[in-house]
């Protein structure tokens, strides 16, 4: 497994939309674009909104423990499964979580944080 370090940013939307020009108009030129592992969000309020205290908390308890199902990591954390599936999901649709699904009997849903830390640039 490569590991990766993921980056969260405030930045602002026209400067995002930029840079998506940006990385658009070098692809039509048939040139490669960067890869970039970040979340761009347009203020601290919205990206509090997405990466709350508990989402942070399920990305360390996955980090620690591992667990083999969403089952295992809400009895883990405490909490009830559908609200952590729904967590997972979530953190799934930001990149901040890979799903493995696999059916050994009955249909079992494994997160997976492949990164060590999560970097956090606000510019001033």
């Amino acid at each position: 497994m490569k590991v990766k370090n993921v980056r969260l940013e405030l930045q602002a939307e026209d400067e995002f939309i930029s840079e998506i020009k940006r990385d658009l108009k070098k692809i039509a030129k048939g040139e490669s674009v960067k890869n970039r592992s970040t979340l761009s969000f347009e203020s601290m309020k919205a990206m509090r909104s997405f990466i709350t205290d508990e989402r942070l908390r399920i990305l360390r308890t996955i980090k620690k423990y591992s667990p083999e199902s969403i089952y295992e990591l809400a009895k883990i954390l405490k909490r009830d499964t559908k609200n952590v599936s729904d967590d997972i999901h979530f953190l799934s649709d930001l990149g901040l979580i890979e799903i493995k699904e696999s059916k050994d009997g009955r249909k079992k849903t494994t997160p997976k944080v492949n990164y060590q830390k999560i970097l956090v640039e606000i510019p001033v």
